[in-house]
């Protein structure tokens, strides 16, 4: 079983129709898939690559190896107890947003990471666009949703992260299981080490790597605007004794004084067919839901959406 692989530039020609269909399919029962031929120039993703992995050697290699992980695993280890890392993650990460400080000492990072999010957010509207017409919402209601309005406010944040090789992968995972608390994600994968993987009918299966691809997911408030026709789907990174598998995740969220809920014509969709769960969703602000998502990230979803629907 491998996640939905779906030809993007396929949406311009004869199959759209069938493309439209994979990538309904991609959203309702998989909540991720990946997409080739999306329109990102080759040559930028491979510049991407390069600062990425020059910037961890350079910039973070050297502080990983007395990071918390290091210290905790290496403890464990030495007490020979037979219990695993539960409560951390095998990660080194940052995140790049357009009025944070980006890193400056690798040469070329700050101009071609800008350049590359400039491009993913312009795919990530396409997706909610193709998202939009797939649930028979108006053109640029969720880009609207995700932007409190007319008005360019999303949250579009950029993380980079690398999961160095662990000397014991069985004792800790790169990134516990949880599902992302925001809209839509847009990943740029390791094209050589695999190490993600989802959850789908009880079972765990990686997410390919794919050279070049970039793999669509969908968080918690497209699942709650679509009033549950799209999840979020739990998933996790394993550690690997061997290789640094390198991560680029793009999130194009809503900003914090956003009001999220159901689209209402999904809601009367649903009345009209007599589901018995007709609004599934509360109305929340989302900088409330971030409060408990903060304290329950690796915690079943279901609970966040009653708590911050009490709020």
């Amino acid at each position: 079983m491998a996640i939905p692989v779906i030809d993007f530039s396929k949406l311009n020609g004869e199959e759209r129709a069938k493309t439209m269909a994979q990538i309904a399919n991609g959203c309702e029962e998989w909540g991720f898939f990946q997409l080739v031929n999306h329109g990102i120039p080759e040559e930028l993703l491979e510049r991407v690559k390069k600062v990425c992995s020059e910037f961890y050697k350079l910039e973070r290699e050297e502080g990983f190896k007395d990071s918390r992980p290091i210290r905790l695993l290496n403890e464990l280890v030495e007490k020979k107890s037979g219990d695993k890392l539960e409560n951390v993650d095998w990660e080194d990460v940052i995140t790049l947003v357009d009025d944070n400080e980006w890193p400056s000492k690798t040469p070329g990072f700050k101009e071609t990471m800008a350049e590359y999010r400039k491009e993913l957010k312009k795919l990530a509207e396409k997706v909610m666009e193709v998202m939009d017409e797939n649930l028979g919402l108006p053109k640029g209601y969720i880009k609207k949703a995700f932007n409190d309005g007319e008005g360019d406010n999303a949250f579009f944040g950029t993380k980079v992260s690398h999961y160095p090789p662990c000397p014991h992968s069985e004792l800790l995972n790169g990134l516990r299981a949880h599902t992302d608390a925001g809209g839509v994600i847009l990943l740029f994968q390791d094209d050589k080490v695999k190490g993600l993987q989802i959850l789908k009918d009880g079972e765990w299966i990686d997410v390919q790597p794919l050279p070049n691809s970039i793999v669509i997911n969908t968080g918690d408030q497209i699942e709650v605007l679509s009033n549950g026709i799209y999840k979020s789907v739990l998933h996790r990174v394993m550690t690997s004794p061997d290789g640094n598998r390198r991560s680029i995740a793009s999130f194009y969220n809503p900003p914090l004084k956003a009001t999220i809920a159901p689209a209402p014509q999904l809601v009367e969709k649903a009345n009209q067919d007599d589901l018995e769960m007709v609004q599934a969703y509360p109305k929340f602000v989302f900088g409330d839901y971030m409060s408990v998502y903060a304290e329950q990230k690796f915690l079943p979803k279901e609970p966040r959406f009653h708590a911050v629907g009490a709020m």
